[in-house]
């Protein structure tokens, strides 16, 4: 077998070459694992099942069809295009390894899955089921056995009508306190008159009803206390639904809860007894601390701003859950519990609540080395050192001390041998709720509201071209609504940043380029900033989900507000100064949209659109270099290095790209991407990547093409390819390699380059295929 591989390996490169024999051998290989080879006599690998549906009247087959196919059972193996690596590895595994490697690559392939290990008969019933459940109360299914030489499958053919629909929901609940609540909120039931029937739908209102109830103080109640009762009508299959009272419920689950005593205990240790009394207590604001005063690490005041549990109210599911989350994402606390019991007073109808914190350590201090290499060829050694204290004040403030050094030499591409390095040190205080001049009303949100303040210093030094130094601070407020909406606001927000020990070779190049010359002048910026994101990408189950996140900024205009009513009207032409540097005034907006569709086999479509413009007045007439748009690389037009499109049809000069990439005023940029799994943890993409920026008309620089509505579609760069991600869930290792199918800075008609495409030519590789190397998912 070995030698009659060799033979026809040898036969195929001969005939074929370069990355074309290449494709056919590696179809060759592909092609043997199907599988079923090693089967035994009489043995057929099962493939899988066919759903068909008939009826005689007008359905839904799309969604009676997937409710099917969900339930239908066992999984066949997987396949990729017809072939079945995994099984092959497992069949392999079976008849030659011993010991670990052979349980290694049972582990790594996939038992197969046989015909006698399926049951069609009793997959028929649990479809009639499920059509039962969807209001389809009369389907029957009948099934056929599809076998060939050493596979078999399934073709299921269900018998169906249209499902009956809801009438009418109606109360009869023997209870007047239950049935008041209940029929007070008749107006947000998930059942509405002439909807289909659906079992689901049902257990969601229960569960609706139930948290109802839990808000309304009844601690002991459960859902399937609920009970739906219902009556068909043949003729115009129809369903008229009751709900009722199960008979026998106990009576604690009928009875309104109120708080009585809350128990708070801040140092709680998992070794502790749950709700030690032999400590010394503090009673504050009606609540009862655990432990003395003195050594509280927090104050009780902060952490009573995030309990919601209050004495002599009623018990209520939300204010509990408020209170789990506020006090977890205070960022302090390793384990919060909340422990409910009957309170031992002679009232019945009473809870003590008690709320358990573990601390977590007080100061952590952290280490990181890393060796970075980026897309412009730059490689070198990173080091970061970070000190936290978790409760700076006793007010569970979060002080962060960060040290960030870098050194990075390009050892390759258009310039060699440039260095530099960087260090960067960083302050930065967190407070657990709004601190402001003015008070700002605190919300019941169940996520506590942060106000931070930042004050960091950059130092970049570019042997042989310049030092830059960077000062920024900054002052803002993160706070979310839901869990997939958030907020954060910085309203003031200033950096400078100044240039020293320019070489005449770096002032050569701004000489040449007077745009970037003025870009690097005008640094010293003091503004507001406010972004809103919204993100539905941690809400599970969903088909489709949606990403916003819009940002808007501005700056410079209180100082040209000052300089106005100082008498001088600022231009750019005769600029304003502020400690000896020009200021900017500009504004910037950005949008930027995802869609995520998920198949059921955890595969996933996943579109991108981003926009952005900007524009300077009053005191300037370019955007800071900082605050410029860009385009290409590993996060964007992926075919294409980083910062190295554009604006328009502009083409960067690679020998200066280093650190004079061209920005832009206006960016539109599209991304498509299909993400697919391969094996467990390995996950596979295909994409394709299409953008570029421009410069606003008003620009007074000459680089590049400006943007117009006439011309910008073909001044579009795009780009295609395929990645590989090692997806561990907490940690994403991406790998994608990419090509341009679009060059927008060659003559017109010639921008598209897909007809140059030559795999087995180095030079063309060299020149144009682009390996980016990333964590984390491009968006």
């Amino acid at each position: 077998m070995k030698l009659k591989f060799k033979i026809v390996e040898k036969m195929i490169f001969n005939s074929l070459s370069g990355i074309g024999g290449s494709f056919v051998m590696l179809l060759f290989l592909l092609a043997s694992c199907s599988g079923t080879r090693h089967l035994t006599n009489g043995e057929r690998l099962y493939t899988g099942a066919v759903v068909r549906l008939e009826s005689t009247e007008k359905v839904n087959k799309v969604n009676i069809k997937t409710s099917i196919e969900s339930v239908v059972r066992p999984k066949p193996n997987s396949s990729y295009f017809g072939m079945r690596p995994q099984l092959s590895i497992y069949m392999t595994a079976g008849r030659n390894p011993k010991g670990k490697f052979k349980k290694w690559l049972q582990k790594m392939g996939q038992a197969p899955v046989l015909m006698a290990n399926v049951n069609p008969t009793a997959t028929s019933a649990v479809i009639d089921a499920t059509l039962f459940n969807m209001g389809i109360f009369n389907s029957s299914t009948t099934f056929r056995i599809i076998e060939k030489k050493r596979t078999a499958s399934v073709i299921y053919t269900s018998y169906v009508h249209k499902p009956y629909t809801i009438k009418e929901c109606g109360y009869s609940i023997s209870d007047d306190g239950l049935s008041r609540i209940i029929r007070s909120d008749a107006k947000n039931s998930l059942i509405k008159p002439g909807a289909d029937y659906n079992l689901d739908l049902l257990k969601a209102e229960r569960e609706s009803i139930d948290a109802l109830l839990k808000n309304s103080g009844y601690f002991y109640f459960n859902p399937d206390y609920l009970l739906f009762k219902a009556d068909t009508t043949m003729v115009n299959r129809t369903i008229s639904l009751t709900l009722i009272l199960k008979d026998s419920v106990d009576a604690n689950a009928l009875t309104v809860y109120h708080i009585n005593h809350v128990f708070i205990d801040q140092n709680y240790s998992l070794n502790d007894e749950a709700a030690d009394r032999k400590k010394d207590t503090v009673m504050i604001q009606n609540n009862v601390f655990i432990g003395s005063e003195a050594d509280m690490n927090i104050h009780p005041q902060v952490i009573l701003r995030s309990v919601y549990l209050r004495k002599h109210e009623i018990y209520s599911r939300q204010n509990h859950t408020i209170t789990l989350n506020r006090l977890m994402s205070m960022g302090n606390f390793k384990f919060v519990q909340v422990k409910f019991s009957d309170s031992d007073t002679t009232a019945s109808g009473y809870l003590d609540a008690t709320i358990l914190l573990t601390p977590m350590t007080r100061h952590t201090f952290r280490a990181e080395l890393d060796l970075v290499t980026k897309s412009n060829n730059y490689t070198g050694p990173r080091m970061n050192l970070s000190l936290l204290n978790r409760n700076a004040f006793k007010g569970a403030e979060l002080l962060s001390l960060n040290m960030a050094g870098s050194f990075e030499a390009q050892l390759s591409g258009v310039t060699k041998n440039l260095f530099s390095y960087s260090f960067n040190p960083q302050i930065k205080l967190t407070f657990p709720r709004f601190l402001a001049p003015f008070n700002i009303k605190q919300t019941n949100s169940i996520y506590v509201p942060k106000t931070t303040f930042s004050l960091s210093y950059n130092f970049l030094k570019r042997v042989d071209y310049f030092d830059m130094s960077t000062f920024q601070f900054m002052y803002g407020f993160k706070w979310k609504n839901s869990i997939s909406i958030e907020n954060e606001f910085n309203p003031v927000s200033i950096s400078n940043t100044s240039i020293s020990n320019e070489s005449a070779v770096f002032t050569d190049l701004l000489a040449a380029n007077p745009f970037l010359k003025k870009s690097y002048e005008e640094q010293f910026i003091a503004g507001s900033n406010y972004s809103f994101t919204y993100n539905e990408q941690m809400l599970v189950g969903k088909k489709w989900q949606y990403f916003i996140h819009f940002t808007a900024e501005s700056a410079g205009n209180l100082l040209s507000l000052a300089s106005r009513m100082g008498g001088k009207t600022p231009s750019p032409e005769n600029p304003a100064k502020i400690v000896g540097s020009i200021y900017s005034q500009f504004a910037k907006l950005s949008v930027d949209g995802r869609v995520y569709y998920n198949f059921r086999d955890n595969n996933k479509i996943a579109l991108r659109l981003f926009a952005g413009v900007a524009g300077a007045y009053g005191n300037s007439s370019i955007l800071p270099y900082s605050k410029q748009f860009f385009s290409g690389g590993p996060n964007s037009i992926r075919a294409f290095q980083i910062n190295s499109i554009g604006p328009g049809t502009y083409l960067q000069n690679a020998a200066n790209s280093v650190f004079m990439n061209q920005g832009g005023d206006i960016k539109l940029e599209t991304n498509a991407e299909y993400r697919f799994g391969i094996y467990r943890f390995v996950k596979g993409a295909l994409f394709v990547d299409a953008g570029n920026v421009w410069v606003q008309k008003s620009n007074s620089s000459n680089i590049g093409s400006s943007f117009a509505l006439s011309t910008f579609m073909n001044e579009i760069a795009v780009g295609a390819g395929l990645g590989l991600r090692v997806d561990v869930s907490f940690f994403v290792l991406r790998f994608d390699l990419a090509m341009p199918l679009r060059k927008p800075w060659l003559d017109d008609g010639q921008r598209w380059v897909m007809n140059q495409i030559d795999f087995s030519n180095s030079t063309w590789r060299r020149n144009n295929l682009v390996l980016n190397i990333a964590i984390g998912y491009p968006f």
